[in-house]
């Protein structure tokens, strides 16, 4: 049984049950706990729980995370971010005069520094996500860690795919903020599956893709999004790796992690960087 307590992630982790004892764990405790727990995804309830007893959270993750170390994935982009004059984007206040991702000031700011990509950083922790649209029930800490890197270009932009796989999903997310035209793309890692999720795309997504459909290694796959296809934000994508789907199946797949959850988000959402090929001092200042 779990007690009432703001913070029931952190009361499952020190719980000692199993993943395989959730719903029963559910079900024995307090009637608010129970209907608390009932709107988190059980997925993720089930890796805090394994994280808690020691054990890897995703049990895929280290298998993708060694396929993607040893693999040779195409580039996202023509050029590629590397042979290009890229520049780190963080949103910390490093660079003072840089708008926030969603103000349209941000395109001329960006134009006028005279890069061919901006790389907005994985693993930050983003005030920007410190609001009720990324709270949940069981925990009064919002989910304000980034767990893709955003790359920033032009609209119309092409994308390509880095592996061969197939169409997950193909959607359209269409809250303020939120991602857009969204693709994801599923992968096969010698035996297990995982998934690369695009954000922010162009209207273009669905005459170039469609779901369950086949997609090669350096095909053409999208656009990036222009205001306000894309949710609202500057021309940009938000791209993500993800080892276990956990039980969403939408579309709308996390974007931003718990900062007390964040071992457990690594496992599930790794670096991207694992596919992308860049040098470290490319995401910084």
């Amino acid at each position: 049984m779990i007690a009432n307590q703001p913070d029931l992630y952190a009361a499952l982790r020190q719980s000692g049950a199993s993943a395989e004892d959730l719903p029963a764990l559910i079900t024995a405790s307090p009637a608010e706990v129970a209907t608390r727990l009932a709107a988190i995804d059980k997925g993720l309830l089930r890796a805090i729980l394994r994280a808690g007893q020691g054990k890897a959270a995703i049990p895929a993750a280290s298998a993708v995370i060694g396929f993607l170390d040893a693999a040779a994935p195409a580039p996202l982009f023509r050029p590629g971010i590397g042979e290009s004059r890229a520049r780190a984007l963080p949103t910390g206040g490093q660079d003072p005069a840089m708008p926030a991702f969603s103000d349209p000031a941000f395109d001329a700011w960006f134009a006028a520094i005279g890069a061919d990509y901006g790389l907005g950083l994985y693993g930050e922790n983003r005030s920007v996500y410190a609001t009720a649209q990324f709270a949940d029930t069981a925990s009064p800490e919002r989910r304000t860690v980034h767990l893709g890197v955003d790359v920033f270009a032009p609209a119309g932009t092409p994308v390509y795919a880095p592996f061969d796989g197939r169409v997950h999903v193909l959607t359209y997310n269409a809250d303020p903020l939120d991602y857009g035209n969204t693709l994801i793309l599923e992968h096969d890692a010698g035996g297990v599956p995982f998934y690369t999720l695009y954000g922010h795309l162009a209207g273009t997504l669905p005459r170039l893709l469609a779901c369950g459909a086949p997609v090669s290694a350096g095909q053409h796959i999208a656009d990036l999004g222009d205001w306000p296809e894309n949710g609202g934000w500057a021309p940009h994508l938000h791209f993500q790796i993800i080892t276990d789907m956990l039980e969403q199946t939408g579309g709308n797949f996390f974007g931003v992690g718990h900062a007390s959850l964040w071992d457990i988000w690594q496992q599930i959402s790794p670096d991207p960087n694992l596919i992308l090929r860049l040098p470290p001092e490319a995401f910084s200042l």
